[in-house]
């Protein structure tokens, strides 16, 4: 008998989807150099100094509570939602525009 010969069929090349995009790994980065900065004047052997007492606490609060996380969750409107906003804008006002306003007050 013949040996039947199972091949493999082409694969098509997979490309990686990643959620983040290159205004989010900006905004990381500059999280993680206002950590690193925050380290740095922390390290300062002055214990009554501005630099270790005031700015070090404010750089690390601000690099790990707000930079970052809006690094994560930041994501730009698309075309297709920008154009959707607009029209509903512009539907909207030609509603407003065809109203008419009355009022029941009786004035003399």
């Amino acid at each position: 008998m013949a040996k039947v010969k199972i091949t493999r069929k082409q694969q098509k090349p997979q490309y990686i989807n990643l959620a983040l995009e290159k205004i989010n790994f900006i905004l990381i980065g500059t999280g993680i150099i206002f950590i690193v900065l925050g380290y740095i004047f922390m390290s300062e052997k002055s214990v009554s100094g501005f630099l270790p007492t005031t700015l070090a606490p404010i750089l690390l609060v601000l690099g790990y509570c707000v930079i970052i996380p809006v690094g994560i969750l930041y994501k730009k409107k698309s075309a297709s939602v920008k154009a959707e906003t607009e029209k509903s804008k512009t539907i909207v006002t030609e509603k407003q525009s065809n109203i008419k306003i009355t009022s029941n007050i009786k004035t003399k």
